[in-house]
């Protein structure tokens, strides 16, 4: 059984929300998607993103073979316009089946695994973490880096050729849990923060999701802020 939470919020300095989400147990599907762009462009590309990445997985397909296909539709939408404004966004995602798990990322949304600590399964498509794995600058650099929002992947920009959608898989287990977020969570809660509120057994998944919304807040949200906890029982 999945027991799962979830939630947005515009944050403390944004006039629009341009993270969306998804979250299906009965499709087993758990997507955030952090849209960017100029006019309303990154509300429409995460919401494009979201629906073919649905569509796809719903019709059959794996998760990076839908994202793919979610790529393709927003690149042939954004051709439309001629403003000449970028049209993109990140995507998250972790698909369930009986026994096991499959996640596919772009961008710099994030993957956690919680089951006697927390692991993080994702890895930034972005300038800085880029620089982080060839040794220029260490973890605790990367996070104050001015470039840390800097993406090297994200639907909707990159052309298909050189889009990298990473992927893992795994083995349930009970009493694992899982998270997906955008980076509007990430850049105000530290990793040791998510822990603290993910390990909390006392509350329930919409509960923790909601103290790690207000944690962000707390902390300055100055982004949009969007995470789905996903609990196996």
């Amino acid at each position: 059984m999945i027991e799962f939470g979830h939630g947005t919020h515009v944050g403390l300095r944004r006039t629009r929300n341009e993270d969306t989400y998804y979250a299906d147990s009965a499709l087993g599907l758990f997507l955030v998607a952090d849209g960017m762009g100029g006019h309303q462009h990154g509300e429409v590309a995460c919401a494009l993103a979201r629906d073919a990445v649905v569509e796809l997985v719903g019709r059959g397909q794996s998760l990076a073979e839908a994202i793919r296909g979610a790529a393709a539709r927003l690149l042939e939408y954004a051709q439309r316009f001629d403003d000449a404004l970028p049209m993109g966004t990140t995507v998250a995602a972790i698909r369930f089946s009986e026994q096991a798990y499959e996640v596919a990322w772009v961008g710099d949304s994030r993957i956690y695994e919680w089951k006697n600590g927390l692991r993080r399964i994702s890895h930034d498509h972005s300038l800085v973490q880029e620089l982080v794995a060839a040794g220029v600058i260490d973890e605790s650099q990367a996070a104050r880096h001015p470039q840390r929002n800097v993406l090297t992947q994200a639907l909707g920009i990159t052309a298909l050729g050189q889009l990298h959608i990473s992927m893992a898989k795994g083995q349930l287990a009970p009493g694992e849990s899982f998270l997906v977020c955008s980076d509007g969570l990430t850049e105000e809660v530290t990793d040791n923060g998510i822990a603290n509120i993910v390990a909390r057994q006392d509350l329930a998944a919409q509960e923790c999701v909601d103290h790690l919304l207000l944690a962000a807040l707390d902390n300055g949200g100055s982004d949009n802020i969007t995470a789905i906890l996903a609990r196996i029982h």
